[in-house]
Order: C-alpha cells, then structure tokens, then sequence
C-alpha cells in the first residue's frame, strides 16, 4: 500500500490542512534563515577588505595628559606621540611640584624616544578644587590648561557604566583628543574668570548663604512655639525679645524655663545673622557704587535700570556678564529683555552661572512684570 502511494502524483494524495499550514510556516522560517546568511556572508567579505586609511588625525606632536583630582590623590593619566598605551601615574594630593615633576618627566621620555621636545596639553574637570591648579599651570609657557564641565561629556546610555578614576582619565584623554582635532560640540570647555572676578561673586554667594541660614533659625523658632500652641509669632520683628516674654502656652500656662532658654540662644544667633547680612548688603553697595563711576560698566547699567535693585544687579554682573560672548550660540542658553521706557536692553546670561542668575531673575520677576519682562530662549 506504501508503495502504491509513493507511485502517486502529489496532488492525487490527501490533503491535511493543519499539515500544510506546518509546512508552510516551515518553508518561511527556512526562507528567512538563509537570508540571514546571505547578509552574514556579505557582511563578512565587506570586513575582509582592506581598510581605508583614516580620515581623523591622531598624533597632533603633543602629549596628551588628564588629571582625577581627590583630597588624597590625583591621577594624572598620560598619551604620548607615536604610542597608543596610556600612562598613568599616581601624586600625592596637593602635590603642585610632584605633578611637575611628572609632566617634565614625560617630556624627557619622549625627547629620549623621538628626539622632540613635545608640549603638554592638560585637561581637568570642574570641581571642588576650583581654579588654582588651573592658574598654576597656564603659568609654564609649555603648557596648555583646559578645564571642562564634566556634565558637557557624552557617555554611553546603553546600560549602567562603571566609573572609576582610571575609566575617566581615559575618557577625557579621548575627549581632549577631540577637541583639539576640532571636532564640534564635543564638550564646553569652562571659561576660567580671573581671581578678581572671583572675588566678586563672593558678595552674592555669602549673602544667598546668610539668608538661607535666616530662613532655617526662623523656622526652628517658630517650630519650637507651634509644639506649645503659640502662633503668630516673628522672630524677624524688632520687639521679638518683648514678645517672647509675654507668649502663653495653648494651655494657659508661660514658656517653660528651658525651652525658653533655647529660644533666647536662637534668637542670638540670629541676630548675629542679621549684622552678618547687613555687613555684607554695605560691601555690595559700596561695590555698585564703585563702578557707578565707569557709565558703560554692566553693573553700572544694569544699577540704572528702573525695577532692578543693587543684589539683583550684582547677581547678573557676577555670575553672567563676566564672560566673553564670541558667537551667538554663546548668547542662546539665556536671554532677559527688560523694557525700559519703550526700549529693549538685552541682559545675556551665562551658562556658567545660569542657576544662580536664574533665581535672581525668579525673584525679580513681579516687580519687574510691570516694565514688561518677558524671557526669549531663541530670539532677541
């Protein structure tokens, strides 16, 4: 019977209809498989061919360095002319003449390898230690400092990255590598001020510092009397000490003897908080004062503006208008157009500072709401 069915044609045989939708499914699962291995072969003989020669520039004649900068130890790691393996070495946190030490050293190696005395081109990243590793190396005529913002580095968003000290060296070697091929928009390079225009900002920063500490020794009193029933209370009135001797208790009964006490300690202190602020408002008035004098000064411009007050003024000056704005890009993170008298003065803010000047702004903007306040990200 077998025998007789094989003789038959194809067509002459049963059909099944559950076994030909297999086979049908089957033949495209086959189908599919041998273009996959079609393309895998093509892919194959496209990676055999010889390699074109790269378009990107990687020795530029001169060594490559990235500074890790840790309270205990900075990791300074190293890229020389003609080698492809970074180097990495170890001083002592601190250490400005040890790190010295380590870039004349890297010089002489590569003298003694290629008979060339390189440049240093160095890169760090904005932080804790501020600017004065930075000032110290600009100084040497063979050096180039550069210092980066860290948050301006593309990383890899494919999963969770390690970090470490000797991953991030490398990475900003490559980065720095980048950048000085030209290549745009690889990171944003921090505009170092100068120790003058540092000093500045302290007068605003130490203020924001004092107020927010105000706030805090405010809320503490006042949370203190609310645990008793007592509300309405203003530690930031002139009679606070008459007042706190006439508050009563929820129940009827005096401030009892030691919470008392401790009211009274908060109370010191923040009248010490208070000369401390007024000390500091009478340094930022004799500051816009000071440059009243020049009339095309910034600070001296934005003083004269109707609605903007000497802190705000200040905020503006010192954390914005410091930098230098080259190209229009520079200018897009922030525009502030105040109008006065019918006319637009445009106050362009940095990014630097962009938080800080911000919240200035944020606190201006009722005041200023009637002089038609209004904030462009894209036009003028």
């Amino acid at each position: 019977m077998a025998d007789r069915l094989q003789l038959l044609p194809q067509s002459a045989l049963p059909k099944d209809p559950m076994r030909s939708e297999q086979q049908s499914t089957l033949w495209q699962s086959v189908t599919a498989i041998e273009t996959l291995a079609q393309q895998e072969m093509a892919l194959e003989k496209v990676s055999v061919q010889p390699e074109a020669p790269a378009a990107v520039r990687v020795d530029l004649g001169v060594i490559f360095v990235s500074l890790e900068l840790s309270k205990s130890t900075w990791l300074a790691t190293s890229l020389t002319p003609g080698s492809d393996k970074m180097s990495r070495h170890s001083i002592a946190g601190g250490d400005i003449a040890g790190l010295l030490t380590v870039f004349t050293d890297l010089r002489k190696k590569a003298q003694a390898r290629l008979g060339k005395l390189y440049p240093l081109v160095v890169i760090q990243e904005a932080g804790l230690d501020g600017f004065w590793i930075h000032r110290v190396l600009d100084r040497e005529d063979w050096i180039e400092s550069h210092v980066v913002d860290a948050a301006s580095i593309a990383v890899s968003r494919r999963h969770r990255r390690a970090k470490t000290d000797r991953i991030d060296g490398e990475a900003l070697i490559r980065t720095l590598m980048a950048y000085k091929r030209g290549e745009p928009r690889v990171c944003s390079m921090v505009r170092v001020p100068t120790p003058e225009e540092e000093d500045r900002r302290r007068i605003c920063r130490e203020r924001k510092a004092l107020v927010a500490e105000r706030v805090l020794h405010v809320n503490r009193i006042k949370g203190l009397l609310l645990s008793q029933g007592i509300q309405g209370y203003e530690p930031m009135h002139r009679d606070r000490r008459k007042r706190l001797e006439e508050l009563q208790t929820g129940d009827g009964r005096i401030l009892s003897s030691y919470i008392r006490a401790q009211i009274c300690r908060e109370l010191d202190r923040l009248e010490l908080l208070l000369e401390q602020i007024k000390a500091v408002e009478v340094e930022r008035d004799a500051l816009v004062a000071s440059a009243a004098t020049d009339t095309l000064a910034p600070l001296a411009l934005l003083a004269g503006i109707k609605g903007i007050g000497p802190e705000f003024a200040v905020i503006l000056d010192a954390e914005g208008l410091f930098r230098h704005f080259d190209n229009r890009r520079r200018s897009l993170p922030m525009r502030v157009s105040l109008h006065r008298h019918g006319r637009a003065v445009l106050l362009i803010v940095s990014r630097a500072s962009q938080k800080r000047a911000i919240r200035g702004c944020e606190r201006r903007w009722s005041s200023l709401l009637g002089y038609g306040c209004v904030t462009n990200q894209i036009r003028c």
